[in-house]
């Protein structure tokens, strides 16, 4: 082998080298033995000591768990809806948000969850995941700076001390940060509940309800162009799927 042979021959090994180390990195996940995903997680140590944010009953019959994408456009139809089905029926059923964001179609959902769980360390989680999903189509274009500032802005608005934000903002992306370990932590229950690949992905009590539509006033798993997705609708969720959860789990609604 020539001298030049030689030092395309170590290139190349080096490259495949690197391309195994980090093939392997990919491959680890989370220990998720001894974790209920169909639970409220509290903090720990796997997902930054950040909670599962959750909203409405605090010890549900029914629990609604969605895996969103806050660049996602599905998943901004879904966020009013599940608000408003939790808000009626607040006594008995728990919304619970969480993380994963898809950056291979949607290149700025990491940095939007990141800016979400940075307004929740100053107590306004729910405040900026509704901001920024009314607002998507005002940010999801920016990249850089213009984006940061967006962020920034929008966090000036609900009240936030907007250093402390941005310093938040800035370190989430760093080896070992609370904000980076919270989505992994969410984004490996998504993939234990089978539900990683697209957004939302909506459970009820554990079952997958993301691809039931409405159609005349009954569930079907026909997308036809006349059916809606039922997680869009408030009022049909309400009824066709989460009053038949919980009856099944013998609470009894007023006629």
């Amino acid at each position: 082998m020539t001298k030049k042979s030689w030092l395309i021959f170590a290139v190349l090994c080096l490259a495949i080298l690197g391309g195994l180390v980090w093939l392997s990195r990919q491959g680890e996940s989370i220990n998720l033995s001894g974790v209920d995903p169909l639970q409220a997680q509290s903090a720990s140590s796997q997902n930054g000591d950040i909670a599962d944010h959750t909203h409405g009953s605090k010890s549900p019959k029914v629990t609604i768990i969605e895996y969103g994408d806050f660049q996602c456009p599905g998943c901004s139809q879904a966020s009013p809806a599940l608000k408003a089905v939790t808000e009626k029926y607040k006594d008995h059923v728990q919304l619970i948000f969480r993380n994963n964001p898809l950056s291979s179609i949607h290149p700025n959902a990491l940095a939007a969850a990141a800016a979400v769980e940075s307004a929740g360390f100053q107590g306004k989680y729910w405040e900026m995941h509704d901001k920024l999903y009314t607002e998507q189509n005002s940010w999801q274009s920016l990249d850089g700076t213009e984006r940061t500032n967006y962020f920034a802005t929008t966090a000036q608005g609900l009240g936030l001390d907007v250093d402390r934000f941005k310093t938040d903002l800035a370190e989430a992306d760093r080896s070992g940060a609370r904000i980076k370990k919270k989505i992994a932590f969410d984004k490996s229950l998504a993939g234990a509940q089978n539900a990683a690949s697209a957004t939302p992905a909506i459970l009820v009590n554990g079952k997958n309800v993301t691809n039931q539509y409405v159609k005349d006033g009954k569930l079907t798993t026909s997308g036809s162009s006349d059916a809606r997705q039922v997680w869009a609708d408030a009022d049909a969720f309400g009824k066709l799927v989460i009053e038949p959860a919980l009856k099944e789990k013998g609470v009894s609604l007023p006629q």
